[in-house]
């Protein structure tokens, strides 16, 4: 097998492998040949979870005429997703809308044109609280996924560090929900199914939100506007914690977001918040990064002595790469968090 074969079976093998690589038939019409998925299975087995990996090594093994029909299975599968993800996206082309007089405090907002009033996933994006936006720290798939399972998505700029403090970007947050649930009926939005979610320093904030009544409070909103809330690989639930175990790279950071005072920090710390009351549900997605897994499961167990209902989702990636691809490939129907957050988004939607 040459060197780009090689290379294409093992970039295409999540997309055959997630759903279902011996199938009849795929959405497209391609079909793995019958005496390829035979030959598959004599190989291989039938354990889609160890599928990837036996493929991977022993690829060559298999016939030229199987690996060129496992390709275009490939190919056809890529497609499917493609045009699913794009075509919803495009469809509905999302409102810009203003939640306050500053120009960072804007959102954009899809809604399903055929599935309304909609439930609402409102997402806010990492960066670090300095830098990012709406447009850019949104994964690619995540509207158009959002759209298929039949929500409405809001993707949220904020005030950003340092001309604003942490605390004014959880007030964004605030904010931002309260000003579609007000303008929910004209906006075509389901205010009483509604769930938060943000990545990295957004997964910081909308887990601050929904630990901390006093920011929903302060808008004229509670925590029985929200349903759950799904912070994304976040690493800064318990600020003084992780400020003393910060490298080089990310102590300029945390000391600009947060500051020095130890109280201002634990104020801002959704694990020192999370004593009941809380959001009624979390699902704590991350990577494998060392300080993630820390801060994800001390915050599980604090909500759990609380009494709320808490799911942790744990996926393959390290460090920077790791914590880049979770929010960017999430959404997309081959990537292993996806259906984890849509069976959660089913469940506390419902």
């Amino acid at each position: 097998m040459n060197t780009a074969t090689k290379a294409l079976i093992a970039a295409g093998a999540i997309a055959v492998l997630a759903g279902p690589i011996l199938a009849q038939q795929g959405r497209s019409g391609e079909r793995v040949a019958p005496q390829c998925r035979a030959a598959i299975v004599k190989l291989c087995g039938t354990d889609r979870s160890q599928m990837r990996t036996c493929l991977r090594d022993k690829i060559s093994e298999l016939s030229d005429e199987c690996r060129a029909s496992l390709r275009q299975r490939i190919d056809a599968r890529n497609s499917d997703r493609r045009e699913r993800g794009g075509a919803a996206a495009q469809a509905i082309a999302p409102q810009t809308l203003s939640y306050g007089s500053d120009p960072l405090q804007a959102l954009d907002l899809w809604v399903p044109a055929a599935a309304t009033p909609a439930p609402l996933v409102l997402f806010v994006h990492g960066g670090g609280w300095k830098r990012g936006s709406k447009s850019n720290a949104v994964g690619r798939a995540m509207p158009g996924h959002m759209l298929a399972q039949g929500y409405a998505f809001a993707s949220i700029d904020y005030r950003l560090v340092p001309a604003a403090a942490v605390e004014q970007q959880a007030a964004d947050v605030a904010a931002a929900l309260a000003h579609l649930l007000k303008r929910a009926d004209e906006l075509g939005i389901d205010r009483s199914r509604v769930v938060l979610t943000g990545h990295s320093a957004g997964a910081h904030l909308v887990a601050l939100v929904g630990t901390d009544e006093r920011y929903l409070k302060a808008v004229g909103i509670s925590f029985a506007d929200i349903d759950g809330v799904m912070p994304n690989d976040g690493a800064a639930y318990d600020v003084p914690f992780q400020m003393a175990q910060a490298g080089r790279f990310m102590s300029g950071t945390y000391e600009q977001a947060f500051g020095t005072d130890p109280a201002r920090q634990k104020a801002l710390s959704p694990t020192r918040h999370a004593a009941a009351p809380n959001a009624p549900a979390f699902l704590l997605l991350h990577v494998l990064r060392p300080d993630g897994v820390a801060q994800n499961a001390a915050l599980s167990e604090a909500l759990r002595r609380a009494g709320t209902a808490v799911e942790i989702g744990s996926f393959p990636g390290e460090g920077l790469r790791g914590h880049a691809e979770i929010n960017r490939k999430l959404g997309e129907p081959d990537y292993p968090a996806t259906p984890v957050m849509d069976a959660w988004l089913r469940k506390v939607l419902r």
